[in-house]
């Protein structure tokens, strides 16, 4: 019975997303934004040589169609990238009204989002009184801090001396969907984060926020780090996506990542947690041991947290040329009738201006069916493919590319 390994790359992005124009970083528009395109560009400038040099190296993916994929995406090339594909190729459009995490995965698995998302306004305050009120009250606190649009890093470090002295959270948003709560591991508590958000959590969605999202961190606040026991609460998808399609099949669904916290754990027998590194592991474990008839669906979100966002380009190139090595890994473990597909959600060009996601096609390309180029398809086409691949009915609007 055929394995199915849906692997996103999250944020990363092929250009060309048909509906840019209507995507902002401040008051410009996401058009023309193209991030494994402006990274290779920039790597073959030299403008991206720290921690590595020269052109962007991505062999594994590139053969598979990376390359073509992005030039189908985009019209445009990326220096070093001319491979022959030797696996299925090809370029997704999103429809979901978002360019965000929620939105992307959910599309992927079948299901477009049917609603506007609610956004809080880049203004200080950002929430309602009302709101911040209640997260006082559930915290057990007499105040907030943070209220406003921000990265995670800036706002923990312009607040930490005041989170630890009065122990009150602090409390942040971004262009997307979200609603996020930053605090300490040990001195406010971890366990008391969590409970926090989950508390919130109901009241959000019912104003269509996607997420509430728990950002622990440790350390003094000279030298914080963020933690890997992050939690998203996310609302629930607004209908059966892949994950519940396969389990009510009968068969199992792993996730490994945030996957679990994404799809709220509907549909999904497991989770496997950690960074980057560690979750390929348990990638590697999966495709090991994964029972057959099987989906490992898998995150790996630091391209966009640590450097899409931060717009590091450097950096995101080598997390790149780090999972293409480790794909190579994983690619060489499949067996004769897995099929494994190399995806994203969005984008987040990090030579573009801002600190927001971009609007963007994504790459799909995949293992397991021998070269063949699919053309421009759908996110919920991703969906329907592993659906009939496995031989699970597709209840969603997909249509197989397989």
């Amino acid at each position: 019975m055929p394995r199915a390994f849906l692997i996103v790359m999250d944020s990363v992005g092929a250009g060309g997303g048909t509906d840019a124009d209507t995507f902002f970083n401040g008051d410009l528009p996401d058009t023309g934004a193209n991030t494994l395109g402006h990274i290779a560009d920039a790597c073959a400038g030299g403008r991206a040589d720290v921690g590595r040099s020269g052109l962007l190296r991505m062999p594994n993916l590139d053969r598979l169609g990376l390359g073509a994929a992005v030039r189908l995406a985009s019209g445009a090339g990326m220096p070093g990238f001319d491979a022959v594909p030797e696996g299925m190729w090809g370029a997704a459009n999103e429809v979901s009204k978002g360019k965000d995490t929620p939105s992307g995965h959910w599309e992927l698995a079948g299901v477009p989002v049917p609603w506007d998302w609610h956004y809080f306004p880049d203004t200080r305050p950002a929430f309602p009184r009302d709101l911040m009120a209640k997260v006082a009250r559930l915290a057990g606190t007499d105040g907030t801090l943070g209220n406003c649009h921000a990265s995670g890093v800036p706002i923990i470090e312009e607040h930490c001396e005041e989170h630890l002295r009065t122990g009150w959270p602090i409390c942040y948003t971004s262009a997307d969907s979200v609603f996020q709560i930053a605090a300490h591991e040990e001195a406010f508590g971890l366990e008391r984060l969590l409970k926090l958000c989950s508390d919130l959590a109901p009241e959000l969605h019912a104003m269509k926020v996607g997420r509430v999202i728990a950002r622990p961190f440790t350390g003094d606040c000279g030298n914080f780090r963020r933690t890997a026991n992050r939690h998203d609460y996310a609302i629930d998808p607004p209908s059966p996506t892949l994950c519940d399609w396969v389990q009510g099949a009968g068969r199992a669904v792993h996730a490994i990542g945030k996957i679990g916290d994404i799809f709220s754990m509907r549909g999904i027998d497991d989770v496997r947690k950690g960074n980057d590194s560690q979750l390929f592991d348990h990638l590697l474990n999966a495709v090991d041991g994964a029972r057959d008839g099987s989906l490992t669906f898998a995150n790996f979100v630091e391209f966009d947290s640590l450097f899409g966002h931060r717009r590091d380009i450097a950096g995101y190139a080598r997390a790149l040329e780090w999972f293409d090595a480790k794909a190579g890994e994983f690619l060489a473990r499949l067996r004769p009738g897995d099929l494994a597909i190399f995806t994203a959600d969005h984008g987040n060009d990090p030579t573009w201006p801002g600190t927001d996601h971009t609007r963007e096609r994504v790459p799909v390309v995949a293992a397991g069916l021998g070269a063949r180029a699919v053309g421009q398809v759908g996110f919920v086409d991703v969906g329907a493919s592993v659906a009939a691949h496995l031989g699970v009915p597709s209840m969603g609007p997909g249509c197989s590319f397989l």
